[in-house]
């Protein structure tokens, strides 16, 4: 570029003593007006236009070289803005992942803190309704224990009280029985008592009565008779027995 300069700079001084030499062949040529002078101011005037043509070529090209550095400059700006960017865009992502794992990792704790607390609240609920449901079924079973308990308790005194009764009937009827036996022995007792005084009586009746004589066939048979009767007497006191 510096080149470029030096030598645009060089054609405008070449450019300046040209169009100076011009101005001064056409006064000359105008002052002389020899042909001679004219066809100089005219090469004069065509060299000058020459170094103005070639100066501003050169210009052209100062201009694009330039515009060119600066499209380079605009597009090394707009890269070094655009990697400043990603380098930024790229600290951020790195910087938002870091914050994110940490975020992730305390929610992960905070869930976790809060699923514990509801899971053992959930949990608690659930051995509190066992609790109530197992002493209620417990309760129950003790009633039923308890009840059973007492209808057999019942049913053993009802069942002992049957018994005693039946003893104590029993017991009464034995009684009876033994009463009557013994007042049926004592009856007993009295009649053959009564048969044995009555046989006694009968015996020392006859005892005192006097005897009479009899022939000795006739007497042989009341004898027979008094035999027949002793049987008879013991067979009435074997009933009475």
């Amino acid at each position: 570029m510096s080149k470029l300069q030096k030598e645009i700079q060089a054609q405008a001084k070449a450019q300046a003593a040209a169009r100076k030499k011009a101005a001064s062949a056409k006064n000359k040529a105008a002052k002389s007006k020899k042909a001679a002078d004219k066809r100089a101011a005219q090469a004069a005037t065509k060299a000058a236009a020459k170094v103005g043509a070639k100066v501003k070529t050169l210009r052209g090209k100062a201009a694009s070289a330039k515009l060119t550095l600066s499209t380079a400059k605009s597009v090394a700006a707009a890269k070094a803005a655009e990697a400043a960017v990603l380098a930024k865009v790229d600290a951020l992502s790195a910087s938002l992942a870091t914050k994110a794992e940490a975020d992730l990792e305390k929610a992960a704790k905070a869930f976790e803190a809060k699923w514990k607390k509801q899971r053992a609240a959930a949990n608690a609920k659930k051995v509190a309704a066992a609790k109530k449901k197992l002493a209620a079924k417990a309760k129950a079973v003790a009633k039923k224990a308890m009840d059973k308990a007492k209808a057999a308790e019942k049913k053993a005194a009802t069942k002992a009280k049957a018994a005693e009764k039946k003893a104590a009937a029993k017991a009464k009827a034995a009684e009876k029985k033994a009463a009557a036996k013994a007042k049926a022995a004592e009856k007993k007792a009295a009649a053959k008592a009564k048969a044995a005084e009555k046989k006694a009586a009968a015996k020392a009746k006859k005892k005192a009565a006097p005897k009479k004589r009899k022939p000795a066939a006739k007497k042989a048979a009341p004898k027979k008779a008094v035999a027949k009767k002793k049987p008879a007497a013991k067979k009435r006191a074997a009933k009475k027995k």
